[in-house]
């Protein structure tokens, strides 16, 4: 199970990094192609220092990687990063959907059990 192979805190770089719009278009971008942090620059109303802290955010999470090409620093995607969220995504639909089942299951009991409130007194049991 995912949940138990990544630490909470690698879980909430991950959760943190993919929160944002911006680095969300910018893991999108560079999974396409890997760019250059002036070549995303270019793509946002901000200044290249924000694209640059988001990338560096990006890169914290393990969803990105940089490579330095001469004076340029390509950003790259890092699908299996975007694969272990998805799973870790999945590991908690897991849960949910057995918590689910459970509470139906539940719900059939109750339904299928006869109600004491609308027995006659003398019909019921026990003290």
């Amino acid at each position: 199970m995912v949940v138990r192979e990544l630490s909470p805190d690698e879980v909430d770089r991950i959760f943190h990094g993919l929160a944002d719009a911006t680095r969300r278009d910018i893991v999108e971008q560079v999974l396409r192609e890997a760019q250059s942090i002036s070549t995303l620059a270019r793509r946002y109303e901000m200044s290249f220092a924000a694209v640059q802290k988001h990338v560096a955010v990006l890169e914290r999470a393990a969803l990105v990687t940089k490579q330095r090409r001469g004076r340029e620093q390509l950003v790259h995607g890092n699908p299996e990063a975007l694969q272990r969220a998805a799973r870790l995504l999945e590991d908690y639909e897991r849960i949910w959907r057995h918590r689910v089942r459970a509470i139906e299951d539940i719900l059939a009991e109750d339904v299928s059990s006869p109600d004491i409130r609308t027995q006659d007194p003398e019909e019921r049991t026990g003290p």
